[in-house]
């Protein structure tokens, strides 16, 4: 097991925010499943650091399975969203006039999940505590002081609820638990205060920590997930190193630590195939997959491993070194999502999107579980900083290599821009009118956050800001501002702007060329800002002889201006509050062929048509 040090408590500190400081937890729990009920009992001893200069009166923990209940607040928005998650609802009407019934309003007592908490001690002594629905708030008899640790026992039972989004049992491919936010897990609290969220239908925030977990099950149950097992002799199940000792009685109690994560996920399945990979310089991969499959679906298991490695190399190499000594690929749970050193996928759909998922998930352990940013209040962070990475990795593997990996991005975004459904990136990802528009803003738009930065401050830039952005955020919870001051600092540029009206507002990217006049043996040319939204601009003209002139315009506010190749033309900035501008070209308006702004198509502009004109 690695020894992963100087984050978590605050050794080392980033140079965008050198009063940067973090919470610190150590979990110690010990599970007993009844595989037969989808019951369980637990304790938890969690030891919790103060590191905030605040003194603290009350803790919250998140009770996620308390969701999947009749009446919760996950069942509540099912049932008023206009297009609620497909998995979560069964549509009695038809497709062209749906009528959406939640399935969490139809659990009975049986199916629902839940986490009772019977007993909680602070420091030997008892504190009041009340549920409210998938939170539990704590008062606290003493307060935690600014650098104190304090001692939380816990006991409770809990039960999985039939799986309906991402955590359950017995998912749409049988297996039987995928055990995500299973577990009392303390709420975040940074330099903004509190983070109780209840858990409606999006992503998750948690303490940097240390796992010591026990898991007792039935012993034809083999499981996967976060953590190094540390007893793999007595547990077999393709773990071990050694022959395995004989086991008495039905159950076995497995062992996993997992250093420095802010999560802990397991899946278990009585059938699953247990396969090891490992990556040259890198981690241990595990798959663990039904064996049930039919053949054709499990040569695609076999198909993705050597995939998988490709994949973890690439995003070593161009994002910073997989800190961890394993990674699982899991068949489990309703789709894909990411966890602390695995993720669980469902498993029997095409090789491609089994690749295309894996490629997610796994891009997923930088942005979010190593880069660890509030997914609730800034979801394109993880979201979209992984749909570009991904996108990138893809296009090298397959040896694609795309003039745009990432036109699918654009597309999307673009038709959700000319509707009338976007709202502000920095909507909290709870407060979206529509699940779509949710998605497009997380993933696609998060993409081109990245994109277009490159554009804006060249693609050499983007690489090593995201490598600096690794280098001095890992293992610690990253804003918004912290990324772009980096991506200043290596730039040379000003970026606010940028950051401000790509994330905080709908404003829109639309340039035009509005007027092209003959001058005798030069040409005129009068560029338009339609969009609210300013960009600088790359332009191309093509003459009739078939060659071609490159011109840049840097925007006045970066204070700076990309690298350019020797081949273009820098010509003066353009002022934003300037809603035109033009510039002369040596050349007669007929020698001219076309004009094109942005001609390699990475600037996100609403209105492509009105980028173009042909002479012809």
């Amino acid at each position: 097991m690695p020894a992963i040090k100087g984050h978590s408590q605050n050794e080392t500190r980033p140079s965008s925010n050198p009063h940067y400081w973090q919470q610190h937890v150590d979990y110690t729990m010990a599970i007993d499943m009844d595989v037969k009920t989808y019951r369980y009992t637990g304790t938890q001893k969690l030891v919790y650091t103060n590191n905030s200069p605040d003194v603290l009166n009350r803790v919250y923990y998140h009770l996620y399975p308390n969701a999947f209940q009749p009446d919760s607040e996950m069942d509540a928005r099912l049932k008023s969203i206009p297009d609620p998650d497909g998995r979560m609802v069964n549509n009695l009407g038809t497709k062209a006039d749906p009528i959406y019934e939640s399935r969490i309003s139809k659990l009975s007592p049986y199916e629902i999940g839940y986490i009772n908490v019977t007993s909680l001690l602070q420091d030997g002594k008892k504190v009041n505590h009340e549920t409210q629905g998938t939170i539990l708030i704590v008062t606290l008899d003493q307060p935690i002081q600014p650098g104190q640790k304090t001692t939380f026992d816990m006991v409770f039972d809990a039960q999985v609820p039939v799986q309906i989004r991402r955590s359950g049992r017995n998912n749409s491919e049988g297996v039987a638990l995928s055990m995500s936010q299973w577990y009392p897990k303390l709420a975040e609290y940074d330099d903004e205060g509190w983070h109780a969220d209840p858990y409606i239908a999006r992503e998750f925030y948690g303490v940097w920590g240390d796992f010591d977990v026990k898991i007792t099950i039935d012993k034809n149950y083999t499981i996967g997930g976060t953590g190094y097992l540390q007893n793999p002799n007595e547990i077999g199940h393709g773990y071990e190193t050694q022959p395995v000792k004989k086991q008495k009685g039905k159950t076995l109690t497995w062992h996993f630590k997992a250093p420095n994560v802010h999560d802990f996920t397991w899946a278990a399945d009585p059938e699953y195939i247990h396969d090891k990979l490992q990556v040259e310089n890198g981690p241990m991969l595990h798959f663990l997959y039904k064996k049930t499959m039919p053949a054709d679906k499990l040569e695609n298991w076999k198909k993705l491993q050597p995939i998988t490695e490709e994949l973890m190399q690439y995003f070593s190499t161009h994002v910073g070194k997989y800190p961890y000594d394993q990674y699982s690929v899991i068949q489990g749970g309703d789709g894909g999502m990411e966890y602390g050193m695995c993720t669980l996928i469902v498993g029997e759909g095409t090789i491609s999107g089994l690749i295309s998922v894996t490629a997610h998930e796994l891009a997923h352990s930088w942005f979010q579980f190593v880069l660890a940013s509030n997914e609730n209040k800034h979801s394109w962070m993880d979201e979209g900083f992984t749909t570009y990475i991904q996108d990138r990795a893809l296009d090298a593997i397959t040896g694609t290599n795309s003039d745009n990996p990432f036109a699918g991005s654009y597309r999307s975004y673009i038709s959700l821009a000319n509707s009338d459904r976007e709202q502000p990136q920095s909507t909290h990802s709870d407060r979206y009118a529509y699940n779509s528009a949710f998605s497009i803003a997380s993933y696609s738009k998060g993409s081109l956050f990245l994109t277009q930065l490159g554009y804006i401050m060249g693609e050499d830039n983007l690489d090593k800001t995201i490598k600096q952005y690794f280098k001095e955020w890992a293992f610690k919870h990253p804003k918004p501002m912290d990324f772009i001051r980096i991506a200043e600092k290596v730039s040379g540029m000003e970026l606010d702007w940028y950051l401000t009206d790509w994330t905080q507002t709908t404003n829109k990217i639309d340039y035009a060329i509005k007027d092209v006049n003959a001058e005798g043996n030069k040409t005129s040319v009068t560029l338009e800002r339609i969009g609210l939204m300013p960009m600088p601009i790359d332009l191309e003209i093509t003459y009739a002889d078939g060659t071609k002139s490159a011109y840049y315009i840097p925007l006045r506010m970066m204070r700076g201006a990309k690298p350019t190749p020797p081949t273009t033309t820098v010509i003066k900035n353009w002022a934003w509050a300037h809603p035109t501008y033009t510039f002369e070209v040596e050349k007669p308006k007929s020698a001219i062929k076309t004009i094109t702004i942005d001609p390699r198509g990475y600037m996100a502009d609403v209105n492509r048509e009105n980028n173009v004109v042909n002479f012809n």
